[in-house]
């Protein structure tokens, strides 16, 4: 039998703080004024596709020798993984009271219950034009109970004996993933030639919001724990690819619209993303430097922050706080201050504390 690494890695926890806080400003600020770095910031959404890449990656590393293994409890994982979902995704519907209003004014009778009943159910990004209801970043969720539930199968896929067997492995991964992309490129189904960030339509919204098209990202995350295993932790090539994920990256967004929109928002990507969760998962300064106190803390928040950060920052500014308070001199830094302060208090209030009790209560 298989036995998992039970090795923390905290440098995955601080890139996923440095993608959530990414994802706040390419909702909330302008890219422009972030100098050299604006074409991250203006790229943000491209953190979904690492999210789940990421999502896969820590599930294969743990969970995937049980699955091959046969050992894996799948109910019992299941129930853990919902235990870890859902407490803060219910706090994010409790506080999308605002939302409701403007739900109904923007969708058909018929639709908007639809979007009720799906969105607690998590089903809501099933259907494109209910993705984003009551919450907006909520469209990701569907995706991951999706992957969650079909982890236990897709975690049995034998690991291949040798190092290129997986590399073609992860290759294949790759291609599937860019395929609904240059689909969408080729046939221009929504008749949009150059579509971006600002874009609309239906096929577009599919291809963004809906859960399939993502799944080759978490796939190739699990298979990447796969080659993980061959690399070893301290090996001088860890760092190298780290280094040459992050500038590939880097060099990618400063293309701009060079670089089709479709591609990047989710399958271009996961090579380089992968070459960086390889980099950081292993020993070396780079890992050490995404490793800091303060990374990992907000990281291991991130969730609460990318659920929570959007309707809190428009309550924030649709009531004029700032200005009632004689603080808006101080903003938007101030704001971004009070999102991270919310996301902390949220995972230390709600979310450990609920999955503590669920889990027991489950037996999860």
């Amino acid at each position: 039998m298989e036995t998992r690494k039970p090795a923390r890695l905290n440098a995955l926890t601080g890139l996923r703080c440095l993608a959530a806080v990414n994802i706040v400003l390419f909702h909330f600020s302008n890219p422009q004024s972030f100098g050299f770095l604006g074409p991250v910031v203006n790229a943000g959404y491209i953190a979904l596709g690492l999210f789940f890449l990421l999502s896969g990656f820590v599930l294969g590393y743990n969970y995937a020798g049980q699955a091959r293994a046969g050992s894996l409890d799948t109910v019992r994982f299941w129930k853990a993984r919902f235990t870890r979902l859902y407490p803060i995704y219910l706090l994010s519907l409790l506080l999308s009271w605002r939302m409701v209003s403007a739900e109904y004014g923007a969708h058909t009778h018929r639709m908007f219950w639809t979007g009720m009943v799906l969105t607690p159910l998590l089903l809501q990004g099933w259907i494109p034009s209910l993705a984003t209801f009551l919450n907006t970043p909520a469209w990701a969720m569907p995706a991951e109970a999706f992957m969650y539930a079909l982890f236990p199968w897709l975690a049995r896929v034998k690991r291949p004996a040798r190092v290129g067997h997986s590399l073609l492995q992860l290759a294949g991964v790759w291609a599937v993933g860019m395929a609904p992309g240059l689909l969408y490129l080729v046939f221009q189904p929504d008749g949009i030639a150059h579509p971006d960030r600002w874009s609309w339509g239906p096929w577009l919204q599919a291809l963004k919001y809906t859960p399939l098209p993502h799944l080759a990202s978490f796939f190739f995350g699990i298979l990447l724990a796969g080659l993980d295993e061959f690399v070893p932790r301290a090996g001088r090539l860890r760092l190298l690819l780290g280094v040459a994920g992050l500038a590939g990256v880097f060099i990618l967004l400063e293309l701009g619209p060079l670089v089709p929109y479709v591609l990047l928002h989710d399958g271009l990507l996961m090579p380089l993303f992968g070459c960086i969760v390889l980099g950081l998962a292993g020993e070396n300064w780079l890992a050490s430097a995404f490793s800091v106190r303060p990374l990992v803390v907000v990281g291991e928040a991130s969730y609460c922050l990318y659920l929570l950060h959007f309707n809190l920052w428009n309550w924030i500014h649709d009531t004029h706080l700032p200005e009632r308070l004689g603080v808006a001199r101080f903003d938007p830094w101030l704001s971004y201050t009070v999102l991270l302060a919310v996301a902390l208090a949220a995972l230390y209030l709600v979310e450990k504390p609920a999955q503590r009790r669920l889990r027991k209560w489950m037996g999860a």
